[in-house]
């Protein structure tokens, strides 16, 4: 894919750990120059380290006029974007009736961090001539909606709308030369895991993002990442089972209703 071309100027946000910094590491062995964005204050000093011409950005994504300003920053030091991977995230559990200030913060960073990026860096893409790809970071979250972290879950499910609208709008205006991509990772061990040794049914957030970048050279919308633990026949089915809740009016989240516990099970076996 031409847009991943050595010598062609990535962002990603999130890039101090995890599957930022592995899909950095990955393009800056494509020759690629980068940008790099994360609250991590030794930022900077990560993207020295990778070996190709690179600069880092500490800001908080929530903070619109902060993305902007590195936006204009990074065009007048680097010129053109060729790719832009909105990534960051926190994990925050809250459920409807948690406290505002993490509903704030979760979708300040997962949900707006993505719409900031995408309203500061897409617009000169598309008054350039160059081919270009925006990679957002969703989750299997936000479309099968797991009870217990619902703000997480709402986040996500905003990314999700707001990339799938996003491919329409660039198809409208650019054709086929800048393409929007959803990344649904499945389960990663990063930061947001909580431990330090890699769980057996974790993939690594390298594996997450070669799969990714193999992925979006096939031409894939949805990056539907399987894991160690889990299928994607498996998640297909998941993903089925949640929009039927609404085609055949069941209650909400009946994967976990104890009415309908017997009808999923016999659903995921058939």
């Amino acid at each position: 894919m031409q847009a991943l071309s050595s010598g062609n100027l990535a962002v990603v946000t999130g890039a101090a750990g995890g599957i930022g910094l592995a899909v950095a590491q990955r393009l800056a062995a494509r020759g690629m120059r980068l940008a790099l964005i994360d609250r991590a204050p030794q930022i900077d000093e990560i993207a020295r380290r990778l070996g190709v011409e690179a600069a880092g950005w500490s800001l908080d994504v929530a903070d619109r006029a902060a993305v902007e300003r590195a936006a204009a920053e990074i065009h007048a030091r680097f010129g053109p974007v060729s790719l832009l991977m909105n990534n960051a995230a926190i994990h925050g559990g809250a459920d409807a009736l948690a406290s505002p200030s993490i509903w704030d913060d979760v979708i300040g960073i997962n949900l707006m961090g993505v719409l900031h990026g995408v309203q500061a860096f897409v617009p000169a893409m598309l008054e350039g001539d160059r081919p270009g790809v925006v990679i957002n970071t969703g989750s299997k979250q936000g479309i099968t909606q797991p009870p217990g972290n619902t703000a997480y879950n709402v986040a996500k499910a905003g990314v999700k709308a707001l990339t799938e609208g996003l491919a329409h709008s660039l198809r409208e205006t650019a054709g086929d030369r800048i393409t929007a991509h959803l990344l649904i990772p499945g389960f990663t061990h990063t930061g947001m895991t909580g431990v330090a040794e890699k769980p057996a049914g974790a993939w690594t957030a390298g594996q997450v993002a070669d799969f990714m970048l193999e992925r979006i050279e096939a031409g894939d919308f949805y990056i539907l990442c399987p894991d160690n633990d889990v299928t994607r026949a498996i998640d297909e089915k998941r993903m089925a089972w949640a929009m039927g809740d609404i085609i055949e009016n069941r209650p909400a989240l009946s994967r976990w209703h104890p009415d309908h516990k017997d009808a999923f099970a016999a659903f995921m076996r058939g």
